[in-house]
């Protein structure tokens, strides 16, 4: 390894932290750019910049500043594009634009199912709302989506032609790419999330999890509970199915993060893309269910290095869970006033994480998308039972105190 080997990780948001660390573990210098000043990761990097994830002749100028020998990102849908981009530029290893764009385009996930005989729900691409409007009566309930964008943002499920017109605006505003909404058949079923990675030029299934949402929202999820197996339905079909998008798709390393819902007896892709599921899944749970170190392969196949591809979850994984729960808002709109439980729960040696978005003080409101969830917590237990009693035991120790406004 040459100890001046230079990485250039695009995002320093909270969930990039962990892989900025890695590489810094690993040996090599981290030059790490975002938008903010402040950026969590600036704290670990050797050199920070202040640079806009989307711009990418600025994060290209950053690179060929400080000689990069790698261009990374990590749950992080935006920085796909300008990661595939920059490594291009500098021919470092890269998945190209053209896996970016098909990786962070709705659309085009939709077009690329359709053309490979995948399951996909039925779909249209809408410039208006008289479009959307259309798609909704006849298709019943839809579900509206910008093209390119992430965390949940302009996401909504509506039930008539008037309630596309109504959100469609919304929606489109969060396009980036292109001035277009997707909107597609809302499938009721079941909601499933898979996390693998591509090395050696094949894709490999490491985690599955199956989703609850708010009731007040089911396109926000409100717990991810994570097992190689379910009692109910057929998980190495559902790896099958996403093994077979990404390998047909040619990625040739790197990350997925998947979504897929169940209806008769078939899984429908949702979305997928090129890099691991945000909220520290990829950090950290895909580790915890496998014993596997992902980050390092990922961190060595982009600087070009040999790396070798992950054996199978050993037997002491197999029956292991976890969980990442999201918590909830006791009364809308309420100024919190107590908190109980927190220092409990993080001494819990089933408890991973606690993360808290608030303090006394401070009012809370329902999610609006994914950003805006108030706080969660990683457990994980050796069965189901061990950690649903760890679960129950969080759920019953953390008290929000709230006054009505």
């Amino acid at each position: 390894m040459n100890p001046m080997e230079r990485v250039l990780v695009i995002g320093g948001g909270e969930w990039q932290t962990a892989l900025v660390r890695k590489v810094k573990e690993m040996g090599y210098e981290v030059v790490n750019s975002n938008l903010y000043p402040d950026s969590p990761g600036f704290a670990w990097a050797d050199y920070s910049e202040v640079s806009d994830v989307l711009d990418m002749e600025k994060n290209l100028v950053i690179a060929k500043k400080y000689g990069v020998s790698a261009v990374l990102t990590d749950e992080s849908d935006i920085a796909v594009p300008t990661v595939a981009y920059v490594a291009g530029k500098l021919h470092l290893p890269t998945i190209g634009s053209e896996l970016a764009a098909l990786y962070t385009n709705k659309f085009r996930m939709r077009e690329f199912c359709r053309k490979h005989g995948l399951n996909t729900p039925e779909y249209r691409l809408c410039k208006t709302a008289e479009e959307a409007a259309d798609f909704t009566a006849q298709i019943g309930t839809a579900i509206l989506k910008p093209l390119d964008a992430q965390s949940s943002r302009g996401v909504f499920i509506v039930g008539s032609p008037e309630e596309a017109k109504e959100h469609f605006a919304e929606s489109l505003s969060h396009s980036r790419s292109a001035k277009a909404v997707i909107a597609e058949r809302f499938i009721q079923g079941t909601e499933f999330t898979v996390d693998g990675m591509v090395v050696n030029g094949k894709h490999r299934c490491l985690a599955i999890s199956e989703k609850k949402h708010y009731a007040y929202n089911e396109s926000i999820a409100s717990e991810l509970f994570f097992s190689h197996s379910n009692p109910v339905y057929d998980y190495e079909k559902l790896k099958a199915c996403n093994d077979r998008f990404v390998n047909l798709s040619g990625l040739p390393f790197g990350f997925t993060h998947a979504e897929y819902k169940y209806e008769n007896g078939e899984f429908y892709l949702i979305e997928i893309a090129a890099r691991g599921g945000g909220t520290r899944i990829s950090s950290h749970i895909v580790p915890l269910m496998t014993g596997i170190d992902n980050y390092r392969c990922l961190v060595e196949t982009a600087l070009g290095h040999k790396t070798e591809a992950p054996g199978e979850i050993p037997e002491a994984y197999q029956n292991r869970c976890a969980v990442l729960k999201f918590f909830d808002v006791p009364v809308n709109g309420g100024i919190v006033t107590r908190i109980e439980g927190e220092e409990e729960i993080r001494n819990h040696p089933g408890v991973v994480e606690l993360h808290l978005e608030f303090q006394v003080g401070d009012r809370l409101f329902r999610a609006a998308d994914d950003r805006s969830r108030v706080g969660f917590y990683i457990a994980v237990g050796e069965s189901r039972g061990e950690l649903r009693r760890t679960m129950e035991w969080v759920e019953n120790t953390l008290k929000i105190v709230e006054e009505a406004r």
